[in-house]
């Protein structure tokens, strides 16, 4: 999180605030003030210079604008391109006064791993210009514009007690409001029964895949007496070993967030008793014994996550998938089993080979014991429009019993 000051002149006068970023943005380094008279041309051409807009119009104008923006950038509308220090490819605004351009059609990606690398820079330039959009926020969380909601609730959850006037992107309180709504109405869980939820908190990824919840309901269980759910986020899978009859759950997590989220929902669900939520990186202190079943769902993809909630996403040099498989033969007890729960999207995506998994297993002193497998059933494993449509069709989410040889 980025918690630093944002510098802006107004009205003739230089002014500053605390600037406030989940994801480590750093504050613009240029702020101009917008109000209900800015036309999302000007606007847009601002945010692709770098220059953020602090909103003093009506809010719900200002919802609207990065509506518009989002258009615009998603039309391609970027005219000519040119490259910036990182090697990315940015947009280049339209001269003063000039409509935009005509969008340009990028290179076509030869190999799926182009097509993923293209795609997370074109999620990252969005990310960037739809942050340029900032509302200032008071001392207790209210927005002191024309019809603005009360996010005073959604705000606390997500950033504590605020100790000063703050300004933050209109993007980021988007989704803050929409994880708060997440977080109120809970999701669903088939696997836990009927008209079961889990509550995702702000931050924490909401599991809603169900084809790899449904796995996990379905694998046979080794022995009942103790089982590690690896960082378990909202602890979903601790809950289903709980509810088919795992005596004890240990459920590891070293996000505080995600440790008050799994903790909540564990309580929700009367299971406190049975799943212990503890701090830790990977597996819970040597003292807390072996356990008969260990559960893993780690990130998906290797990568560098862009943004807090990636981190369930992107696992830097699949380093939390690595860790899980060289540590778990010693702490799995004698006849216990190791369920790694994984997509193959990374293979399809050319980003990680077969290969390289097994010969990490078998590294770690692992053999396979069978894998269950299961076919997404997300929208975008059928949306022929998404960059990734290929991968995605192709994918299979798989459960590994993995016990030690």
């Amino acid at each position: 999180m980025s918690d630093t000051e944002i510098v802006w002149k107004e009205r003739g006068a230089e002014r500053s605030a605390r600037w406030h970023s989940e994801a480590g943005v750093a504050p613009p380094k240029r702020v101009v003030i917008a109000d209900d008279t800015m036309t999302a041309d000007r606007a847009y051409r601002y945010a692709c210079e770098g220059t953020a807009l602090l909103w003093r119009g009506d809010f719900q104008n200002a919802r609207l604008l990065l509506q518009a923006l989002g258009r615009r950038v998603d039309n391609g509308i970027s005219g000519a391109r040119k490259v910036g220090k990182d090697g990315e490819k940015i947009a280049k605004p339209p001269r003063k006064g000039a409509a935009p351009a005509a969008p340009k059609a990028p290179p076509k990606p030869k190999t799926p791993t182009e097509s993923f690398h293209l795609y997370r820079m074109g999620q990252a330039q969005r990310a960037r210009i739809l942050g340029m959009l900032l509302i200032p926020f008071e001392a207790d969380h209210s927005i002191p514009l024309r019809r603005a909601p009360d996010v005073a609730v959604a705000c606390t959850e997500a950033y504590g007690a605020a100790e000063a006037p703050y300004i933050a992107s209109l993007r980021e309180l988007i989704g803050l409001i929409g994880a708060h709504e997440w977080r109120r109405r809970g999701l669903p869980i088939e696997a836990l029964g009927e008209k079961v939820k889990i509550h995702a908190h702000y931050g924490v990824f909401a599991p809603v895949r169900g084809e790899y919840l449904e796995l996990v309901a379905r694998a046979p269980l080794p022995r009942m007496e103790l089982g590690f759910d690896i960082g378990t986020g909202t602890g979903v899978l601790a809950a289903i070993l709980a509810n088919r009859g795992i005596k004890r759950v240990v459920a590891t997590e070293n996000d505080p967030r995600a440790l008050a989220c799994a903790r909540d929902n564990m309580q929700r669900l009367k299971l406190s008793a049975r799943v212990e939520v503890v701090e830790a990186d990977l597996f819970p202190p040597p003292e807390m014994g072996q356990a008969n079943l260990i559960v893993c769902n780690p990130p998906w993809l290797p990568g560098k996550p862009g943004s807090p909630i990636e981190h369930a996403i992107y696992d830097p040099d699949s380093r939390m998938l690595k860790g899980f498989l060289s540590g778990l033969a010693a702490r799995l007890a004698p006849g216990g089993e190791g369920w790694l729960i994984l997509s193959d999207l990374a293979e399809h995506l050319g980003l990680r080979s077969r290969e390289e998994l097994l010969g990490w297993i078998a590294a770690a002193g692992l053999k396979d014991l069978g894998a269950m497998e299961a076919r997404p059933q997300h929208a975008k494993a059928s949306d022929e429009d998404d960059p990734l449509h290929l991968a995605r069709k192709a994918e299979i989410t798989s459960l590994w019993r993995l016990g030690v040889r």
